[in-house]
């Protein structure tokens, strides 16, 4: 068996598994073995009945007050207990376990671990595992037990069944990093890394692991963007713009000044339409510094000047939104600049027509998702694509335009403030400019951090935004529920808070699960005000321009990266209302704290980057990944700034060696960056 194997091979997977499996992208041993746990069950040591917390899966040692009681009935007997220790009492209920009444006895000390709760003021665990006599808890004490991202009739049992098969068959995989650079950066092997991630033996393995693969999967991507980067080695500027006075007057018209950062990129810009190279430009601002006003001074420069453009969002609703926003500002400022939608969804004689305008230059600007670059569409003399960060290969973008018959500039517009060392590695296809202060018209977001205690006042807050006429976001951190992971499950959160706001409030939810149409619909219905309360996932944070939500409330907010947190923070304050943000979580723990405090106090992005950065470290987070940045499989661009850096030094140093990979022992790694660049192509014309 090797990792091109197919799945069906291993014990216990037949046809139904197997679809299961393709649902989350595993068909061969070698997608399986890199299907890496969403986090860990972690034993740990047991605290006191005073440092239990609520919503927390805890360890607890006492000694059992009084008689274990069965009450219930036939079809659901419950047995209660308590425990004592100096600090207080704990209450406990198993479920269909009567027998526990001949078992457990006053007077013996246990170790129970589950979920501790507070019912009617006093708390309680439910169902938690029992550890008699206590010492036998010693035996798991630190381990890890994985978890892994499930769908729909997956388990987590059978995944660690079939995991546990491959690492008994599974032949080893060759080492694709040399051994100088292995030694140089202290990495594990690769198939000590890759049992280490599934099945750490301990906190110290899971480290080790974990650092070895995070710093492949930058090595990888590093040397992708650094090939793609060489490979095109910036095209000549074929185009030629005029000072357009339309665009003179278009500013003076706007109903506020632009900053000074503003003014700056838009110098960038134009010094980039005049250069003797095509522009290749990430501008970086913080959530509302006014990235995309410049952008449409740019479009409408292009566009002006006789050429066509191109504005490329994430999903159509976005997408619908911009193009309305354009069409309304050049009727406004009297620009004359056509304006086009282009995306999946519409109807193949709207797609047509549209493709006929595109073709035959009845339009000057083409605003879209992907369908922008399907092979059907054809431009006439393309000069300017403005696309987002989620497409992080604007390199690989020019070269599906350009096969399209044009060489257009690229403008990439990014609302994540990523530390300057971090953005020049990430980003290292780009020229970076940056908005680095908001508009003076801009109202500052009122936050605060809360425990669970504070949810009908949050409630109450919501209620009287909402009677004011403005609407509110809830963003939970899951969409299903897991026994091991204590966060707010999506589903049921939005029919408890329908029950708790009552008939008259209108609550909606979004999550990733849900197909690409219907969440567009509930997008464009949270715009259109027909949704006051939308509870969502961070899918959010890809989402649409609603200036009339003013109220966002973050449940376990503890379980996000400061950075993912102010993106989602961002979601508001977009309109002339006071917007709020409320950050709860149920932790007491000083470092949770510290890190809220600092969300609380600043609505700058770039200081809470540098702040993430500061605060992040190996051992504080039993997870795989928090931010979610680039879309990264394991690593995390904060978390793991310093692998991130030690990766980009280790391809510096590659590359001078062997700067074509031809050399024996660069083959592997060569095939897995030429694989890396296919995918990337891939996913860009999807």
């Amino acid at each position: 068996m090797d990792e091109y194997s197919s799945i069906r091979e291993l014990k216990g997977i037949g046809e139904k598994s197997e679809k299961l499996f393709a649902k989350i992208g595993v068909r061969t041993v070698g997608d399986l073995v890199y299907y890496f746990p969403r986090e860990y069950d972690v034993y740990e040591r047991a605290v006191s009945v005073g440092e239990l917390e609520e919503n927390r899966i805890q360890t607890v040692t006492g000694v059992l007050y009084g008689a274990v009681q069965v009450g219930g009935n036939a079809a659901m007997q419950i047995t209660t207990a308590c425990i004592k220790d100096v600090t207080g009492t704990l209450h406990v209920v198993w479920y269909r376990m009567p027998f526990l009444r001949n078992t457990l006895r006053a007077g013996d000390e246990i170790t129970l671990r589950g979920k501790v709760t507070q019912k009617r003021g006093r708390l309680m665990m439910e169902h938690p595992e029992i550890f008699y006599p206590a010492k036998q808890y010693e035996k798991k004490l630190d381990t890890l037990q994985p978890i892994y991202p499930l769908t729909a009739n997956l388990t987590n049992n059978l995944i660690v069944k079939v995991m546990h098969q491959v690492f008994a068959q599974f032949s080893l995989r060759q080492e694709m990093i040399p051994e100088k650079i292995r030694m140089q950066f202290h990495l594990c092997e690769i198939n000590f890394a890759l049992r280490g991630i599934h099945f750490p033996k301990n906190r110290e393995d899971f480290y080790i692991a974990r650092r070895r693969l995070v710093f492949e999967e930058f090595l990888i991507f590093i040397l992708a963007l650094r090939s793609l980067k060489e490979s095109e080695s910036r095209e000549k500027n074929k185009y030629r713009f005029q000072h357009q006075e339309e665009l003179d007057s278009f500013l003076q018209k706007l109903p506020y000044c632009l900053t000074n950062a503003q003014q700056r990129v838009l110098r960038d810009i134009e010094t980039d339409f005049s250069g003797e190279t095509v522009m290749s430009r990430l501008i970086q601002g913080d959530v509302g510094s006014g990235k995309t006003i410049v952008a449409l001074w740019a479009l409408f420069d292009v566009c002006l000047n006789g050429y066509q453009a191109a504005m490329m969002a994430p999903t159509e609703v976005l997408a619908r939104q911009h193009f309305e926003s354009i069409v309304h500002m050049a009727e406004e400022y009297e620009l004359p600049v056509r304006t086009v939608l282009l995306t999946g969804s519409m109807k193949a004689k709207e797609k047509r027509m549209a493709y006929e305008q595109i073709e035959s230059r009845e339009v000057d600007l083409v605003v879209g998702t992907h369908a922008l670059i399907q092979e059907k569409v054809n431009y006439r003399n393309l000069a300017l694509v403005v696309t987002d960060e989620q497409h992080r290969f604007g390199v690989r973008q020019r070269e599906t335009f350009a096969a399209k018959g044009s060489s257009p500039h690229i403008l990439v517009m990014s609302a994540t403030p990523i530390p300057r060392t971090l953005a020049l590695i990430l980003y290292g296809d780009l020229d970076i400019s940056v908005i680095d202060e908001l508009p003076s018209n801009r109202k500052a977001i009122k936050n605060c951090v809360v425990g669970t205690g504070y949810r009908q006042s949050a409630y109450r807050f919501m209620r009287q935004q909402i009677a004011e006429g403005r609407q509110c976001y809830v963003i939970c951190p899951m969409v299903e529920e897991s026994e091991n992971l204590e966060a707010e499950n999506v589903m049921d959160y939005s029919a408890m808070l329908q029950k708790e706001m009552g008939a008259e409030i209108r609550v909606a939810c979004l999550h990733g699960k849900m197909k690409a149409l219907q969440k567009e619909q509930i997008m464009m219905d949270f715009g259109a005000h027909r949704i006051d309360i939308l509870v969502s996932t961070t899918v959010i944070e890809v989402g649409i321009d609603v200036p009339n939500a003013t109220v966002m409330l973050i449940e376990n907010a503890e379980r996000f990266g400061l950075a993912q947190l102010h993106q989602l923070r961002g979601r508001v304050g977009r309109g002339r209302h006071q917007s709020y943000c409320i950050f709860m979580s149920p932790s007491k723990a000083k470092e949770t704290k510290e890190r809220l405090t600092i969300l609380e106090k600043s609505n700058d992005g770039f200081h809470i980057a540098e702040e993430d950065l500061r605060l992040r470290g190996p051992g504080d987070v039993f997870g795989i990944r928090q931010s979610g940045l680039m879309d990264f499989r394991i690593g995390d661009v904060f978390q793991d700034a310093n692998i991130l850096k030690e990766a980009n030094a280790a391809v510096t140093e590659i590359l001078k060696q062997d700067s074509e990979l031809s050399g024996e022992e660069h083959q592997l790694l060569k095939q897995k960056m030429q694989s890396y660049i296919r995918n990337a192509s891939l996913e860009q014309t999807l």
